[in-house]
């Protein structure tokens, strides 16, 4: 009967669609939603208003190649504007470096607990997922550079990695870009690297800068509190840069976006005040945590993974903090299904989450 129908290319249907952290917890009075690492202190006010004005001028195209928003990002980082790309969120550029440089029987790597979107990016394209494991949930590069074959095109490392936490330090990526072919592009993630606290650690610009085969990518939708807006950048070599401009729609980027984006990558004081408040919480968070038993994974970003004993266990807290309109994100499609993950909230959710916690397991907050 399917051949009578327009069917698929060979791989799609056998990707598992994203499916994103719950928003509402039905019959609870008051929802915490902590399930999409999402920043309590929302975007800046000044992107807020920059993002106001463009109502007024709707019926205008955006500039298509987001020059303004660029220039404001390579003012910022000290970078050359002519190589970043902004996208509609870092996810659309993940999956424009798929099309980019993925063909049918190509291989892609990504670590066992790494982001969805890289298997998804990877067999929309007709080419192959291939899983390294992980070392205490942290990338392993032995174990990558063990899994690189003839047909490896693209190493997918998130920097810090999403659910986990956890990061490599920056002479561990120098070393898997050292052992990667020349040919093999290594896309490093760092969605989170605004919260990172860490001396070893780079998000990846001086690789790109020194390097023909390394990207970064990186989001509005953290630190910047611009989820809604879907709006991302990356920052490549000349020559991907150039592939990524002829495949990518001609207004992927909307004016809003860009003009917010511009305002809130201009706003360090509000930058600063949302790092503070995720250090602040997430030492208290994964400290209460650990005096109530449970494992935490240490964290780099702006989000905990809380381990119970098992998956049992784990459908029982997600329930009864579900019931205080607490809501976690479930992990299972990240073979995590023994762990919640946590994003650091407002010092009320962070203290509800806690007690709700010490409540399930018979222990005093």
């Amino acid at each position: 009967m399917t051949a009578n129908r327009p069917q698929p290319r060979p791989g799609v249907l056998d990707i598992e669609a994203y499916v994103p952290g719950k928003s509402t917890a039905p019959g609870a009075a008051k929802v915490f939603k902590l399930s999409s690492n999402e920043t309590p202190l929302g975007p800046s006010p000044k992107a807020i208003a920059a993002y106001n004005a463009v109502g007024a001028h709707l019926e205008d195209y955006p500039d298509g190649a987001a020059t303004e928003l660029r220039d404001a990002i390579g003012r910022v980082f000290g970078l050359d504007p002519d190589r970043i790309v902004c996208g509609a969120g870092s996810d659309d550029l993940l999956n424009l470096l798929a099309r980019a440089y993925l063909s049918d029987g190509d291989e892609a790597i990504h670590t066992t607990h790494g982001f969805l979107v890289y298997p998804i990016a990877t067999l929309g394209t007709g080419a192959k997922p291939v899983v390294a494991p992980e070392t205490d949930y942290t990338a392993n590069v032995d174990a990558i550079l063990d899994r690189v074959t003839a047909k490896t095109k693209i190493v997918f490392l998130a920097n810090p990695n999403n659910p986990t936490g956890t990061y490599l330090p920056f002479d561990e990526v120098k070393r898997l870009h050292k052992g990667l072919p020349r040919h093999v592009l290594l896309v490093i993630d760092a969605a989170y690297a605004e919260y990172v606290r860490r001396n070893d650690y780079e998000a990846g610009i001086e690789l790109v800068a020194t390097s023909e085969n390394v990207v970064m990518c990186r989001t509005f939708s953290k630190i910047y509190g611009l989820a809604a807006l879907r709006l991302g950048w990356m920052y490549g070599p000349a020559h991907a840069v150039d592939a990524v401009n002829r495949i990518r729609g001609p207004f992927n980027v909307n004016a809003a976006a860009i003009k917010a984006g511009i305002a809130a990558i201009e706003d360090k004081a509000h930058q600063d005040k949302a790092r503070e408040h995720n250090t602040k919480w997430l030492a208290w968070t994964t400290e209460e945590l650990g005096k109530l038993g449970l494992k935490v994974t240490p964290s780099a970003g702006n989000f905990v993974l809380i381990h119970f004993a098992d998956t049992k266990a784990a459908t029982a807290a997600n329930a009864h903090l579900m019931k205080n309109g607490l809501v976690l994100r479930q992990v299972s499609a990240y073979k995590l299904p023994q762990a919640l993950r946590m994003t650091i909230g407002s010092e009320e959710a962070n203290r509800l989450v806690i007690e709700a916690l010490a409540e399930l397991l018979g222990k005093t907050a």
